[in-house]
């Protein structure tokens, strides 16, 4: 990375970013400081049920952007909680993320070139970019920050990023060792600190704003001044997810569907039920009405069940969620080998009838929702939108329920 540090009186790009960071909200605003350790991000401990209240992705409002009038001047503000009010006088150009879903933001923005790194490189699920085409996205060269069960904060000055994509409040949850003062120094010795936690509520310490995914969206594209790319973006989501909502087949005609997790223990039986809380982490189920199997039941009582209980419910879907980040399809058909041969598994309806499914990660930013809604769409509904044959479903363009080249057009700056 080009070093911007240098010995003339004139300030450098460098220098207006690195003191630009506003922090009239505080960037700890809301926190409960060192109230959890670190979990690494395979999305499965959350609390099945969790309730959340999530504003509409199509009902989303301006992000707060202000710009100077000085000639000459470009700075700008955007607002975001938690870190509230963050200034910038010059468009980012190297950023790092938390994980993939501020991560799936700034390639859908056209920035992937500038990212240098994440604090969770791993898990990403990249073959969806496969079906864009013309698209490039490789993290070859994108650096993994945790290391060991920590963040270590002097891998930030290493890599000197413009700005930094992530909550603090969350990243403290990884690493109780970050203070307020950690954060703040990062902020202003080397890039504003800016991002939001919006997979569900995680907790009390969560007690600020929470953005559904297309207001998140629209903050990160005001950090990067690429307002065009992301209403041309929302322009397809909302159409696409209108269109697949107009064709759904009526509450009463609809399979149940039940979400496991695929890192669950099914040698042993031992499995966790999700509900569909409301949050970006389950947002394709949420726009699909996906009637859920496991709703009724207590989100205590949901964790650590065992064979008897779910075929008491006995879904006519399973979808294992995360298959699509944490195993491999080899992997996938695996799991599905061992609920096959499994006494009690294989008498489920979704075994019999080989209705179990990859489900989708939980740290979707715009692009990877369009694929994962359109393949959950295939999954439970396949009379209506078509059968769902894995991945290379995505390849047969007259099975597209929304547009993947307009969609690469976009990413690659053809609006």
């Amino acid at each position: 990375m080009t070093d911007d540090t240098t010995s003339t009186d004139a300030p450098t790009r460098r220098d207006y970013l690195k003191y630009s960071a506003v922090l009239s909200g505080g960037l700890l605003a809301g926190c409960r400081g060192g109230e959890s350790t670190a979990t690494a991000p395979a999305a499965d401990n959350e609390t099945p049920g969790e309730p959340t209240a999530t504003p509409s992705d199509t009902a989303t409002q301006s992000a707060t952007t202000t710009e100077t009038a000085t000639a000459g001047d470009t700075s700008y503000t955007v607002e975001m909680a938690p870190a509230g009010e963050v200034a910038f006088d010059a468009v980012p150009e190297t950023w790092m993320t938390y994980f993939s879903t501020y991560g799936d933001m700034g390639i859908a923005l056209g920035q992937h070139d500038g990212q240098e790194a994440a604090i969770f490189a791993q898990n990403w699920p990249t073959q969806f970019f496969e079906y864009l085409p013309g698209v490039d996205v490789s993290f070859a060269d994108v650096e993994q920050i945790w290391a060991d069960g920590a963040i270590g904060k002097e891998t930030f000055y290493e890599l000197d990023c413009d700005v930094h994509l992530m909550d603090p409040n969350f990243i403290q949850l990884l690493d109780d060792s970050w203070e307020t003062d950690d954060f703040e120094e990062v902020a202003t010795e080397i890039g504003p600190i800016i991002g939001n936690v919006i997979r569900l509520r995680q907790g009390d310490w969560h007690d600020y704003e929470y953005y559904s995914l297309y207001e998140a969206f629209e903050k990160v594209a005001a950090v990067f001044r690429e307002r065009e790319r992301y209403e041309a973006l929302k322009s397809v989501h909302d159409e696409f997810v209108a269109d697949v909502q107009a064709r759904l087949p009526p509450e009463s005609e609809r399979p149940e569907v039940g979400l496991l997790s695929v890192n669950d223990e099914f040698e042993t039986g031992t499995l966790s039920l999700y509900k569909v809380a409301a949050g970006n982490g389950k947002k394709q189920y949420q726009d699909l009405g996906m009637n859920d199997a496991f709703e009724d039941l207590d989100p205590q009582t949901a964790k650590d069940v065992d064979w008897e209980v779910l075929l008491d419910i006995d879904p006519d879907i399973l979808v294992l969620q995360y298959a699509v980040s944490h195993v491999t399809a080899e992997t996938f058909e695996e799991k599905k080998q061992v609920l096959r041969d499994s006494d009690l598994g294989s008498q489920l309806t979704a075994v019999r009838n080989d209705r179990l499914y990859p489900g989708g990660t939980a740290y979707q930013g715009p692009i990877i929702n369009l694929f994962q809604t359109e393949m959950a769409a295939k999954q439970f509904y396949p009379e209506v939108f078509g059968e769902w044959n894995g991945y290379e479903t995505f390849a047969d363009e007259s099975a597209w329920l929304f547009d993947h080249q307009r969609v690469a057009d976009i990413v690659n700056g053809d609006i």
